[in-house]
């Protein structure tokens, strides 16, 4: 009889799911580069994700996640062209938040699941010291918050800053680090130097 693994991190996703009583299955990483995957892998996902999106900045498509299959997946830029090197600079940098399920490791291609999951957090109530540290993310992220704009983006990136901010302890210098990181407008910023 032969075994099949998952993979640690779809694991820690559907736990994930159980803990936070939501109910839902996470849906299968089709599509997805691995989180682990090489150069050549990821310029093969971008020139996926930068031909092939399918968000964009409108209130009626954040309205649409509710409702998607949480196998549905939220792919490419809603902005600006999405740039090759910064494009596999952000999954790289990325890598190091891979034991937190709820971290998107690729900002082009989000499960739909997993936005379902942190648009409602954005609306999330935190207390004195946490709002401080959201504070200080809006102040010193690149885009002066979650995304250039107040889109889907900017809901599902706030509510995984309150996500990180009360559940992991996460200050303000790591989630304007996840933010930065997570940038999904597009565009050649290389913030690596």
């Amino acid at each position: 009889m032969t075994r099949t693994f998952r993979p640690r991190r779809m694991i820690i996703e559907a736990l994930a799911v159980v803990i936070l009583g939501l109910g839902a299955v996470m849906p299968a990483r089709e599509g997805l580069a691995a989180p682990e995957a090489g150069d050549d892998a990821l310029k093969a996902h971008f020139a996926y994700l930068s031909e092939n999106g399918n968000s964009n900045c409108s209130r009626q498509f954040m309205e649409s996640i509710a409702t998607m299959p949480v196998t549905a997946r939220l792919q490419g830029s809603c902005c600006s062209p999405m740039d090759e090197h910064r494009y596999i600079e952000q999954v790289k940098g990325l890598r190091k938040y891979n034991d937190i399920a709820l971290i998107p490791p690729d900002p082009y291609d989000i499960p739909g699941g997993l936005a379902q999951q942190l648009l409602p957090r954005y609306a999330d109530t935190l207390a004195p010291h946490e709002q401080a540290a959201y504070g200080f993310a809006m102040e010193n992220s690149d885009e002066k918050g979650p995304c250039c704009c107040q889109c889907w983006r900017w809901h599902v990136y706030g509510g995984l800053a309150k996500y990180l901010i009360r559940e992991h302890g996460f200050t303000g210098e790591q989630v304007a680090e996840v933010w930065d990181l997570s940038d999904g407008c597009g565009g050649s910023g290389d913030h690596s130097h």
